[in-house]
């Protein structure tokens, strides 16, 4: 059998899939990539490729700056027809929600045949839950290196004010042209890079939901994703002085990365708790009416915050009578008051998940629980194999100088943990705070950020 991470990108998206010892056949929507200096050019030639007739472009303001006006010049000189919307400056900062994307559905052309996005997180996700309902193609073209979702198959959105996963489908093709790419704001450079960090995390996250709840889990996938790591960290030095080899090493690790999202048809090979960090700052700072950094950012503080849990947990022997007591004082009520707090108006829909989830109940819990009891050494095992040393992430990402402690983003120990405490309701994911919660140690000192 052929390895992905054998395999070049060209191999990794052919049409008919790869059949896997998982049991699954991995495929992808995507059919068209060109990253390269210069790379912008081929936008007619992509269109071509995926029999488009007339794109709908869209763009917010600074992605039509840095990318936009240039594929509009490029589409007039190839005399291809074809439609646009950019935000207004004067809307500000786009969230990735119910009315970025109705904007973009009030302004869309019937007459075009794909989506072209010109951008890279909110415009990308925006675009793709765009394009899946109106049963249109949809295409790219990157501004930034600033996260993996250009090759996902799920736009990261917020809905009715909670952050969750949409999934839909990638797009089509995907074009990055590292001079554009490379001009991006450093912090956008940074946010690419902690997205990518967090991988390490996800794939032992991956592995020990596996283990408590049998989640499907698939090395193959796997070893793409920690190739795309690879690929990045050992280029990360160059990021700083923007040279093209190590943007273009990013740019290809964040495509692979959300190429394995696809082939495993969830999130879950690139995201655990250090994303909900994020998420959860994010609707923290929508209650607000206030921004939240950008998702990478937040990812990678809360990377900083995940990863001291771990040789804390290396150190345990779990104990079935601290994870039954901790269970027994469990109150609904007690519960659902702290999630008023900490998710004010938005706590009725969290509650509303946990009703349709379970995730509370006795007889779930047992059984994770037992789970996580019996297989303890392959859990100590994930988290030897996949984790890099303790402070090695940490100092690299300080030598780029980027942001690794809550303070940096403006947020308190408070906000952290009630972060934290969030992490494992938003959504039903199997993440570390959930195995502690098992464990009856969530709110143990010792995990606490």
């Amino acid at each position: 059998m052929a390895y992905f991470d054998e395999m070049t990108l060209n191999e990794l998206i052919r049409p008919e899939g790869h059949a896997c010892e998982c049991g699954k056949t991995h495929d992808t929507g995507l059919r068209f990539v060109r990253i390269g200096q210069g790379a912008v050019e081929t936008v007619p030639e992509a269109l071509a490729f995926l029999g488009a007739k007339k794109p709908f472009l869209v763009a917010d303001h600074n992605t039509w700056q840095a990318a936009g006006e240039k594929v509009a010049e490029i589409l007039k000189s190839h005399d291809i027809p074809f439609s646009s919307y950019v935000f207004p400056a004067s809307r500000g900062h786009i969230e990735p929600d119910e009315a970025a994307v109705g904007s973009i559905a009030m302004a869309f052309d019937p007459s075009c045949d794909i989506l072209l996005a010109v951008g890279s997180g909110v415009v990308n996700d925006c675009c793709r839950v765009m394009a899946h309902a109106a049963g249109n193609m949809h295409m790219v073209v990157g501004t930034a290196p600033s996260m993996d979702g250009y090759a996902s198959n799920s736009s990261s959105m917020i809905v009715d004010r909670i952050k969750t996963s949409v999934y839909a489908r990638c797009p089509q093709a995907i074009i990055a042209d590292i001079d554009i790419m490379k001009e991006a704001p450093m912090r956008m450079l940074w946010a690419g890079f902690g997205d990518m960090l967090a991988k390490f995390n996800a794939l032992c996250e991956w592995r020990i939901s596996n283990i408590a709840t049998g989640e499907f889990y698939c090395e193959n996938v796997a070893r793409l994703v920690r190739a795309s790591v690879k690929k990045i960290w050992e280029n990360a030095d160059g990021l700083v002085s923007r040279a093209p080899e190590a943007v273009e090493a990013v740019v290809e690790g964040l495509i692979l990365s959300g190429v394995a999202m696809d082939f495993a048809k969830i999130s879950r090979p690139a995201s655990g708790l250090e994303h909900y960090f994020s998420h959860m700052w994010e609707m923290e700072a929508l209650r607000r009416g206030e921004h939240a950094d950008l998702h990478g950012i937040c990812v990678g503080v809360g990377l900083c915050l995940t990863l001291p849990m771990y040789p804390e947990l290396l150190k345990l022997q779990p104990s079935r009578e601290v994870a039954d007591q901790a269970f027994a004082a469990f109150r609904q009520e007690e519960w659902e008051k702290e999630m008023q707090e900490i998710f004010g108006d938005s706590a009725a829909n969290v509650i509303e998940g946990e009703k349709k989830w379970g995730k509370n109940t006795k007889a779930v819990h047992e059984k994770r629980l037992q789970n996580l009891l019996d297989h303890w050494d392959q859990v100590i095992a994930a988290i030897r194999e996949e984790l890099p040393p303790t402070g090695e992430i940490q100092k690299m990402m300080e030598k780029l100088g980027m942001p690794t402690k809550p303070q940096d983003l403006g947020y308190d120990q408070d906000a952290a943990r009630r972060a934290y405490i969030g992490s494992r309701e938003i959504r039903d994911k199997y993440l570390l705070s959930s195995m502690l919660w098992d464990l009856g140690l969530m709110k143990d000192e010792r995990f606490m950020p």
